[in-house]
């Protein structure tokens, strides 16, 4: 990843003007996503998934604020705002997956407590060395230690 982003920060020395701050903002953006897919493909966590989305977003953002720079007056500012704009829909898109993931979590939690709630309740119907078999066959199913 390193040696990639070096190759394309090179290459942007040879533009100039704006056009080489904008390939400035691709190639470190480019190489901020990679690192972030690097740790996602690695962990397979949700909250690296979550980093990377913003990754995108952030590495999007700067590049569309750099291209604004093309412009000027009031085209600028409402490039500007369509950037902002696209980065806070984006980074909400990333938060709203981490929270379906999370929710998600919550409520598998809550069935497997319901069914080990239920799997005791029945074990109570028993009585003796049954019913102390039953609710540790019941832990053992329901991940309760």
């Amino acid at each position: 990843i390193a040696a990639e982003y070096k190759v394309d920060k090179t290459a942007c020395g040879k533009q100039a003007g704006n056009a080489a701050d904008i390939c400035k903002a691709e190639a470190k953006g480019k190489e901020k996503v990679a690192h972030a897919e690097l740790t996602l493909a690695y962990s397979g966590k949700s909250a690296d998934r979550t980093k990377l989305l913003e990754a995108k977003a952030h590495a999007a953002y700067e590049i569309a604020e750099e291209k604004c720079d093309d412009q000027a007056g009031q085209a600028k500012d409402l490039c500007v705002q369509e950037a902002k704009s696209a980065k806070a829909k984006a980074l909400a898109d990333a938060k709203m997956g981490k929270e379906i993931h999370d929710a998600r979590t919550d409520a598998s939690q809550e069935k497997t407590d319901a069914n080990y709630k239920l799997a005791v309740e029945k074990c109570d119907a028993l009585s003796g060395a049954g019913k102390s078999d039953c609710i540790s066959a019941a832990k053992r199913q329901h991940g309760k230690n």
